[in-house]
């Protein structure tokens, strides 16, 4: 029987290949980069992180918690390269960006069942198992083959990434180190405001220039990633209540809390670059230059990667995908990752576990599975599959998603709790199943 096709090397493909090669089935996994690439990636690696460092919260009575909990239970390739490449960044698990890729880039490459074609694909291949996974950066000529086959137009929004600076270049007088609320260790650098520097900061920022030239003025933006410049242009105070929130942050013992914050989070094993958290923007270079110079300590601020622009495509995934992620046009067919419609490094990886679970399960003969609902993976995977297909958006992992618990508990600790252990439960009894 011929190998299983896996289109797209990023994070969802890399999982999936992973998935099925542990099968001891033949893949061959197709990757256009270096040869083309992509507005935002910079190198040829598989599984690049092309937005932030981070893989959000490792704690386990949150929604990313269980998420990755669930993907170590399922055999996560990622998940064990994210704990050899991380960085500093309290209880979130953060990586050293080119490192994470290289060591994907190294699993997948050295396994004798994978093989990695550098080519763009141009169409779905003729014949056998295919799992496409080129994610929210589908080239054009793939796209257009995918509206083709679909019948109707790719929905689309524009992301946004945030820029870096060299830890070198900060001023530490003005900076001090803290992680929100005490938790874990303090590995978040934060630049505190007053309430009149705030507001110069403010102005400026809402009068920048944008980069001309883009479609991408009036979005539609996802609000995960949403530019800071135009968060800012809901309101002056829009801003300190989301990235520059100052609460759970105070400067010392005694000391006020300050008006606003920026915090900025280690990006590499060596800690000599830091990222803005929460500053995706659109601005014109020589803008970033000077507006950001003006937050507390980053006044001679050496940028060594300018925040950009990008266009993310996504599908109606309501309308095209079963539960188990094959296309109800043709079964032999499967999605994952960020095409799919979950927004977020570890959703999409986890998409691709249960992609590679089902490939491997219809390549023996077998029928695919559908993970249950009250599991973090499965409850993403029902929402991008049922959603109301006319008003579809992406999602993140979230409580939210998950179906109701039997009897009311109001203390929401505990209620999260109940429903770590409940997809502790159904994950393990899953599990057995493979």
């Amino acid at each position: 029987m011929d190998a299983i096709h896996v289109i797209g090397g990023g994070l969802a493909g890399c999982e999936a290949a992973y998935q099925i090669a542990a099968q001891s089935i033949p893949v061959k996994l197709w990757e256009m980069r270096p040869g083309q690439s992509t507005p935002a990636h910079q190198t040829g690696d598989l599984a690049e992180l092309v937005c932030s460092n981070s893989l959000k919260s490792e704690a386990e009575n949150t929604a990313q918690g269980l998420l990755k909990m669930e993907m170590r239970t399922l055999g996560s390739l990622l998940i064990d390269c994210a704990q050899e490449s991380r960085v500093p960044a309290g209880s979130a698990l953060a990586v050293d960006r080119r490192r994470f890729s290289r060591i994907v880039s190294q699993f997948i490459e050295s396994n004798p069942f994978i093989q990695v074609v550098r080519e763009e694909i141009l169409e779905l291949p003729a014949s056998g198992l295919c799992i496409i996974a080129t994610g929210p950066l589908t080239s054009s000529t793939f796209s257009a083959c995918l509206q083709k086959l679909n019948g109707e137009e790719n929905l689309h929004f524009y992301d946004a990434i945030a820029p870096s600076v060299t830890a070198e270049s900060l001023d530490y007088s003005r900076i001090f180190k803290a992680s929100r609320y005490g938790k874990g260790s303090a590995d978040y650098l934060n630049s505190p405001f007053s309430k009149e520097e705030y507001e110069l900061f403010y102005k400026e920022l809402v009068e920048a220039d944008i980069r001309e030239g883009h479609a991408i003025d009036q979005g539609p933006f996802f609000n995960a990633c949403m530019p800071v410049e135009v968060m800012a242009q809901r309101g002056v105070d829009t801003m300190r209540f989301g990235p520059m929130r100052p609460v759970g942050l105070e400067a010392g013992e005694g000391e006020d809390r300050p008006y606003a914050v920026v915090q900025l989070r280690q990006e590499d094993l060596e800690g000599r670059i830091f990222g803005l958290v929460g500053f995706q923007t659109r601005l014109r270079w020589g803008e970033q230059d000077r507006v950001f110079r003006l937050i507390p300590g980053l006044e001679k601020a050496e940028f060594v990667r300018y925040g950009s622009m990008h266009r993310n495509t996504f599908m109606n995934s309501p309308a095209l995908l079963h539960p188990t992620l094959q296309w109800n046009k043709d079964n032999r067919v499967i999605f994952a990752g960020q095409l799919t419609g979950v927004e977020g490094y570890m959703e999409s990886a986890a998409t691709g576990i249960l992609a590679g679970i089902n490939a491997a399960r219809l390549y023996k003969g077998m029928d695919a599975l559908t993970l249950p609902a009250t599991t973090m993976i499965g409850a993403l995977v029902h929402f991008i599959t049922s959603a109301r297909d006319h008003h579809f958006q992406p999602v993140n992992a979230n409580f939210g998603l998950l179906p109701p618990l039997q009897g009311k508990i109001r203390d929401k600790q505990k209620r999260y709790q109940a429903y770590v252990d409940r997809s502790r439960l159904d994950m393990g009894e899953f599990s057995e199943l493979l």
